[in-house]
């Protein structure tokens, strides 16, 4: 049987759709149906379930997928190993959210560039989950980090490390919202400060009060900038209150430049997964960047 068949008929299985298993392949989307069509022809039984959106495997799909894709990602990584002694660096190319990018991602996996003649080139950019995995199942990227678990074949997850959420301001707001009350107290005096946050619908706040307060906020951001750090300046301002991540503003807290208005029994976490697509584990390059971002992670949590 062609391998160049079965490598296309396990992307089409892990990519749910003709469409995108093509752009992975660099295929058109006709050659790979060709393809398909030909694979189902020498099997005698069909192998997908054409659907208005995609297509879902049948029992035998699901049977051959399960026999054939381990083997052809064991080719993948013989292959890959063997371009090792290749003195030109493989190029990673990394996604995720700017502030944990920046600021944990980016400086672990320096680390690793051109380390022992076995590193490598290192490419990152910038997005929201959404737009981040889109990015994943399309090829544009090999490595991604977000705060969403991915459904589907085609991306595996990992988890990497939980996030503390917490509520902070410039001291004059600490004396101002009486520190050391009860919430059922507090959290109304809390409204009343001007909020900061990266957008208009105030995810950080709004899913800090859903989880402490059992409310939502009921303002609307007095600041709105579209990254963490900004949200910080301008909270060391003393533009208002602000949710943030504990790792981004340790140094703030610790200098006084803020404090945490709030110190709930369960802090509001959020959790971040490493993705990438199923079977490029197989690849050096990505494997050794996922092993050492896991790695580096025990130190952040």
């Amino acid at each position: 049987m062609d391998l160049a068949l079965l490598r296309t008929f396990v992307t089409v299985h892990r990519a749910g759709s003709f469409t995108r298993a093509a752009a992975l392949l660099g295929l058109s989307q006709p050659a790979v149906t060709s393809q398909i069509r030909t694979l189902e022809r020498q099997l005698g039984r069909p192998l997908f379930l054409r659907q208005a959106r995609g297509v879902t495997p049948t029992s035998i799909g699901d049977e051959l997928a399960h026999k054939a894709a381990p083997h052809l990602d064991a080719l993948v990584e013989i292959t890959e190993a063997g371009l090792d002694g290749d003195s030109s660096l493989r190029t990673l190319h990394l996604a995720g959210p700017p502030e944990f990018t920046a600021e944990r991602a980016l400086p672990a996996l320096t680390e690793l560039i051109g380390e022992d003649g076995q590193g490598f080139a290192l490419r990152a950019s910038y997005g929201n989950a959404e737009e981040t995995l889109e990015g994943l199942s399309a090829g544009h990227h090999d490595l991604a980090i977000c705060t969403t678990r991915p459904r589907g074949a085609l991306l595996t997850a990992t988890a990497l490390c939980d996030e503390e959420h917490v509520l902070v301001a410039a001291p004059k707001w600490a004396e101002q919202t009486g520190a050391g009350q009860p919430d059922r107290k507090r959290e109304p005096v809390l409204q009343q400060v001007p909020m900061v946050e990266v957008h208009e619908s105030l995810p950080f706040v709004s899913r800090y009060w859903a989880s402490v307060f059992d409310s939502r906020p009921a303002a609307p951001g007095t600041v709105i900038v579209p990254d963490l750090r900004a949200v910080l300046a301008c909270v060391v301002a003393g533009a208002g209150l602000a949710v943030l991540p504990r790792y981004l503003c340790t140094a703030a807290l610790a200098q006084g430049k803020v404090v945490t208005l709030h110190d709930p029994a369960v802090p509001p976490l959020r959790t971040y997964f490493l993705v990438v697509r199923t079977g490029t584990l197989a690849m050096p390059h990505i494997a050794r960047a996922h092993e050492w971002l896991q790695r580096a992670s025990a130190d952040w949590c």
